[in-house]
């Protein structure tokens, strides 16, 4: 019996939620044979319990099918990230991704999707495992803005395996239904949607899984914070004093469901001109540092109008990955580091521990239930 005997009996152990066996992956690290024993060391990237345990019984079980009495399998695995589930449900429904983050708005049409979308490339560009989750079921964008547009997902088992581009994986409800298709459906089933996007799919050990909300404070949001720990929120506005006040109700929403601020993007933040380059202020320009001030937040990002955004969007190829000298992706990786610093510090004082309190009854108004 070989060491090259053993490797070949453990490509029949496929690592759990891929195609490729953990010899190819090269996680096999090391091989002892000792008359009718043999000794593995396997070196895995999952801190989940349940794929050691899979992947010890595997490998046993094939290497006992060479004739060895004895098998000893270790496998080195990382330790869990430092994050307390939800205190109120005590579910983290994907504990495999290492930290969530709650991209919202109060409105729409603020550029929430294109900053989702350029702040995950920017990570993944800084070196970060990213995932990017389209939980704007009614008005799924993110597919057309990565260039994935009409691009179907695969499917293994009852599971379902996310789509890649620029580094980033990503899943949207516009991937998986007909271009145009429109989703008439109550606020339970968007409930069991985001469930199952989080459970369901087949996410990578991933860093950071950025989460680009629907408009507004409702059954989304609330079940999202009920499904995860959030490690961190950011608000998306423009100057515009109406979207300002809707982006005080989401900063409030933040606090209540105790989702730490990473901070606020300003969009349509003055306008770079294509030809001179000179930036003007025509909608206002740092409006939201009072607001975000009076959340104890910061103000992350001063993303301008200029074309190559709404070109990158269009067309799939977004500013950040494409166009990487524009003075736009050099907000958006800034905005990336302020946001990765945040998770960090975070993650350092004990973790995310998002309460999510039930929803909120106006003053006067009787709380109903529905069945």
């Amino acid at each position: 019996m070989t060491n090259e005997t053993v490797l070949d009996a453990l490509k029949n152990v496929t690592y759990p939620g891929f195609t490729k066996d953990i010899v190819t992956f090269g996680f096999v690290k090391n091989v002892e044979i000792a008359g009718d024993k043999v000794t593995i060391v396997i070196d895995i990237t999952s801190s989940a319990p349940e794929v050691k345990a899979q992947l010890t019984d595997e490998a046993t079980t094939e290497l006992k099918k060479l004739g060895f009495l004895a098998v000893d399998v270790h496998i080195d695995a990382p330790q869990p990230p430092k994050q307390m589930s939800n205190s109120v449900t005590g579910k983290n429904i994907a504990p495999h991704v290492k930290n969530f983050v709650m991209v919202s708005s109060g409105k729409g049409g603020v550029g929430k999707s294109t900053t989702s979308v350029n702040i995950a490339i920017a990570m993944a560009m800084q070196g970060k495992k990213v995932g990017i989750l389209d939980a704007d079921i009614y008005g799924p964008n993110i597919p057309r803005m990565m260039g994935l547009n009409n691009v179907k997902p695969e499917i293994q088992g009852n599971k379902v395996m996310p789509l890649q581009a620029y580094g980033v994986e990503m899943m949207s409800m516009g991937s998986l239904m007909e271009d145009g298709q429109s989703l008439i459906w109550r606020g339970s089933m968007i409930m069991k949607a985001i469930e199952q996007f989080l459970r369901d799919i087949l996410w990578s050990e991933l860093d950071v899984l950025v989460i680009d909300m629907p408009p507004g404070t409702g059954d989304a949001q609330l079940t999202l914070a009920q499904s995860v720990p959030v490690t961190a929120g950011i608000v998306v506005t423009t100057p515009q004093q109406v979207s300002l006040d809707d982006s005080k109700r989401s900063l409030d929403m933040f606090e209540k469901l105790h989702i730490p601020i990473a901070g606020v993007v300003e969009n349509m933040s003055g306008f770079i001109c294509p030809s001179c380059e000179t930036e003007s202020d025509i909608f206002g320009m740092g409006t939201s540092k009072e607001v975000a001030a009076a959340y104890n937040a910061e103000l992350i990002a001063q993303i301008p109008i200029e074309p190559a955004i709404r070109i990158g969007g269009d067309t799939g190829k977004p500013v950040t990955f494409h166009n990487p000298d524009s003075e736009t992706a050099k907000r958006y990786q800034t905005a990336a580091s302020n946001l990765l610093a945040f998770i960090e510090k975070v993650n350092a004082e004990g973790g995310a521990d998002n309460s999510a309190v039930q929803p909120t009854t106006p003053p006067g108004v009787s709380a109903c239930s529905t069945k």
